[in-house]
């Protein structure tokens, strides 16, 4: 190391310490928070959900959900697909009533972050279309917002 092996050592840890900063300097920024492939329909209790086969609409009394869904799309923009929008008629009263079903195409749209997972997304909006029939007093396409 020379004639001063102190002074060597000092040269090298200063070079060291200077070479640190130098590098942290050049790094790429961090890379933003991954977000999941595609976005999720939150179901009644909280939990995503993708492709369910049936999804209750009611999360009060349950009196309306979608039942035997098939998905043809599920992707970053929307969802659509085809099953029944089962409701109960309420005749005489709900807790009796019978539950009829309807043919119905789904859209799901409107993707945003869920607020416990910034990563996640979930579908905020539904829009359903009656396509033979439909319940009394409901208009032949339906959209709403849904929970997240």
């Amino acid at each position: 190391m020379g004639r001063n092996p102190m002074r060597a050592a000092v040269t090298l840890c200063a070079a060291a310490a200077l070479a640190v900063p130098l590098g942290t300097a050049t790094a790429a920024p961090p890379a933003p928070a991954r977000q999941t492939a595609d976005p999720v329909l939150v179901d009644c209790a909280g939990q995503p959900e993708v492709r369910p086969g049936t999804f209750i609409l009611a999360c009060g009394d349950g009196n309306s959900r979608l039942v035997s869904m098939h998905w043809y799309r599920w992707d970053a923009e929307a969802a659509a697909g085809r099953g029944s929008n089962a409701v109960n008629d309420c005749v005489p009263d709900c807790a009796t009533g019978a539950f009829r079903s309807y043919p119905v195409t789904v859209r799901l749209d409107r993707p945003t972050a869920s607020a416990g997972d910034p990563g996640e997304r979930h579908f905020s909006r539904i829009t359903l279309t009656y396509t033979d029939g439909r319940p009394d007093g409901s208009p032949r396409t339906v959209t709403q917002p849904l929970p997240g």
